[in-house]
């Protein structure tokens, strides 16, 4: 099903003769000639008034133009408030949407009115106002002794080192965190500015739209559910921890770039383990949540948030020494995030950089389960007497996400393939490989596949993994580094396991005995129409059979 794009957004709050008409005046040049080397005048800020659609050439001038027209003081509304750079901005926020919406400002606004983190929004696309809150005159402290007011009492001039010292930092702080939401803001309408640019050109003919896999994805990661259930994954999030908090000495006083930060969990991690600066990168609308946790959490001089793709968005520096990212997908490469890793790994990190994690091995293994089987396959053959055969059209043609126990593998595992970060490519992402498996048990029929990943955290890209290194058995033999296992053998995780289940309605399936060698070739590719699925496909002969079946098994 084709994706649409969204309707492009109105500016809010802007006067018509400001905005719409003067736009497209500019834009319009097919009737002048001689200004292809005229250089552009330099562009004057339009303060747009906070309480009607009168604009002003300095901010001063609209502040006092709300002051005299309607007795509003913004500078003693925020003297008297006390705010703070994010108070400034919800102040600002709070009061367009107040007039936005046709409603009134309170005479005595207090804190409460504005603490809604929304406020952070910008109401006005392009607000001038937001982007010179750092002009206004300085917030005068009131003494914090009655009894000084006005009576010359001299401090201790040590008292007054430590209090400039702190005045200071308290600024650099300030001065940071509004250079990151300005930086954000502005890469925000820049985009939109040239999105509306090449699609609203007069006289342009219209072209077809390019399909946009990544709309679903990165709207699905929007929400607080899917958050929930990763954080809640014990055996994923403890292991970046644990990592992270184990290893200190790697990130202290380093650069850290954390690819697909969603809540910023694992951006304060390495915070807190004493990097010097992280940037934190997501297209989701989570990084607005990301951005409040991580001011919350006292790490907003720490942490940069940047929302946008990372082949995309601008950093604030040219390399990193280390980059962190959870962006593993159903058997391991559902999704096609790893693209982007390994995007950011080319582009950002040091020769001598580190990522976390570092290794992937991939298992996969033959599967018999009856009892599955005849739960959720031979169940439509009687249901309440009735056959119905038809709800099973399909039903072998998607790979399942299922948490399977390790008595259902019939065989060995196989190690099919091992990613190692630091020198994969993209091109390592497609492939196909054999495997062979031998089986440890009768079987009525063979029923399927399961695929599972196992990964391991090494504290050194010059640490090497053997191809068959099972992360159970790793962790708990003392070894370096930290590893976790989504397959049977462990604890379940959110990933739990990839079933790839046969289609035997056509023809009975035969028993197997132990000791039976199987082997085939399994494929990974990507559909045509869909970037970010996956397909999954694989061959299975036994010896001495002359016959080599297929089936391809769909993620979508």
């Amino acid at each position: 099903m084709s994706e649409s794009a969204p309707p492009t957004e109105k500016k809010e709050n802007a006067p018509p003769s400001s905005v719409s008409s003067e736009a497209s005046d500019i834009l319009d040049l097919r009737d002048d000639e001689g200004w292809e080397d005229a250089e552009p005048d330099e562009e004057e800020s339009q303060f747009i008034s906070l309480l009607d659609d009168e604009v002003f050439t300095d901010i001063m001038s609209m502040l006092n133009h709300c002051k005299d027209k309607y007795s509003f003081d913004f500078l003693e509304v925020r003297q008297k408030l006390g705010l703070d750079f994010y108070g400034n901005i919800k102040l600002v926020n709070y009061i367009r949407s107040q007039v936005h919406n046709g409603l009134p400002i309170p005479s005595d606004i207090s804190r409460k009115d504005f603490d809604d983190e929304a406020f952070l929004k910008p109401v006005l696309e392009d607000d001038a106002l937001l982007f010179s809150l750092d002009d206004l005159p300085d917030i005068v402290e009131a003494p914090h002794d009655a009894h000084d007011k006005g009576k010359g009492v001299e401090k201790d001039p040590r008292e007054l080192i430590s209090r400039v010292s702190e005045l200071e930092e308290e600024l650099r702080k300030i001065k940071f965190q509004f250079d990151g939401y300005r930086a954000t803001v502005k890469e925000t309408l820049d985009k939109k500015w040239d999105d509306q640019g090449a699609s609203g050109q007069s006289g342009s003919p219209e072209k077809e739209e390019k399909r946009d896999d990544d709309s679903h994805y990165f709207s699905s990661y929007s929400y607080n559910d899917i958050h929930e259930t990763m954080l809640k994954d014990s055996v994923r999030t403890d292991a970046y921890r644990d990592f992270i908090y184990n290893n200190k000495s790697l990130f202290a006083g380093k650069t850290v770039l954390d690819v697909g930060c969603g809540t910023g969990i694992l951006s304060m991690f390495c915070a807190k383990a004493g990097a010097t600066r992280v940037i934190a990168v997501d297209n989701s609308a989570i990084i607005d949540k990301a951005r409040e946790n991580i001011f919350n959490n006292g790490f907003a001089d720490t942490i940069t948030c940047l929302r946008g793709k990372i082949e995309e968005v601008t950093l604030p520096v040219d390399k990193v020494d280390i980059i962190v990212s959870e962006w593993m997908g159903y058997c391991l490469l559902y999704e096609a995030m790893l693209d982007s890793v390994i995007w950011a790994r080319d582009r950002y990190l040091r020769p001598d950089g580190l990522m976390v994690p570092s290794h992937m091995n991939m298992w996969m293994a033959p599967i018999a389960d009856p009892d599955y089987i005849a739960d959720h396959i031979s169940f439509w053959r009687d249901v309440y007497g009735f056959d119905m055969k038809a709800m099973q059209a399909g039903i072998h043609e998607d790979a399942q996400v299922l948490d399977m126990p390790a008595s259902t593998l019939c065989a060995e595992p196989f190690p099919f393939m091992q990613l190692e970060l630091h020198s994969t490519s993209v091109k390592d992402l497609v492939f196909k490989i054999k495997w062979q498996a031998k089986l440890k048990q009768d079987i009525d029929a063979l029923d399927g596949f399961i695929i599972w990943f196992d990964t391991f955290f090494m504290p050194s890209r010059g640490d090497t993994l053997p191809e068959d290194a099972k992360a159970e058995e790793w962790a708990s033999s003392g070894k370096k580094g930290t590893a976790f296992t989504t397959g049977p053998g462990g604890k379940v995780t959110h990933w739990k396991q990839g079933v790839l289940l046969i289609d035997n309605t056509a023809n009975k399936p035969a028993s197997r005995k132990a000791g039976e060698q199987v082997s085939g070739e399994l494929e990974y590719s990507v559909p045509e129409n869909n970037s970010r699925a996956l397909n999954v496909g694989t061959t299975w002969k036994f010896d001495g059979e002359g016959k080599e079946n297929s089936q391809l098994w769909k993620m979508r």
